[in-house]
């Protein structure tokens, strides 16, 4: 938090099945594996560009999620399906150790591509639909505390959780 290229709108990728756009996302993976993280998108590692990545499978941190196939999302485009919301809480790679109570719409669907130029189209609810709001919203230059409503609700990850061992997004 407080780096620059957190806080702008990344750039579209104009081409599909490089190179270049094979090895940033082998980063994004082994960087969000190494943290047990269920997302990542391409500016928390430095590169302004509208990439995000995210998987949920077994993961320790959140025993009680549904399951999300591994989804490489570029140039994405969200649509909410209702006006319906959920708090939850959320942390983030980005804020280490801190967590809070935000607010995401509860379905959506999301369009855009995949590394190979494939479009995909889906609708998701629940944690799957919060996750890629949290990642898309990278993407706009947006910082989840930035949509927390009450900040009785946003602090480190000791005192909003004592005794629970909390780990980043």
């Amino acid at each position: 938090m407080g780096d620059a290229r957190l806080l702008q709108r990344a750039d579209e990728l104009r081409a599909f099945d490089t190179a270049e756009l094979h090895a940033l996302l082998a980063d994004m993976r082994d960087t969000m594996h190494a943290l047990n993280g269920v997302g990542l998108a391409a500016p928390q590692i430095g590169v302004s560009l509208r990439v995000i990545i995210f998987e949920v499978s077994r993961n320790p941190r959140y025993p009680e999620a549904e399951s999300v196939p591994q989804t490489v999302l570029i140039n994405p485009v969200l649509t909410p399906l209702s006006d319906a919301m959920e708090d939850g809480w959320e942390g983030c790679l980005s804020v280490p150790g801190m967590r809070g109570l935000v607010p995401r719409y509860t379905q959506l669907r999301y369009q855009g591509h995949d590394q190979y130029g494939a479009i995909i189209d889906r609708t998701v609810s629940g944690f799957h639909a919060r996750v890629v709001q949290h990642e898309c919203d990278h993407l706009d230059g947006i910082l989840y505390p930035m949509r927390i409503r009450d900040l009785r609700n946003f602090g480190f990850n000791e005192a909003m959780s004592p005794g629970e061992e909390v780990q980043d997004e």
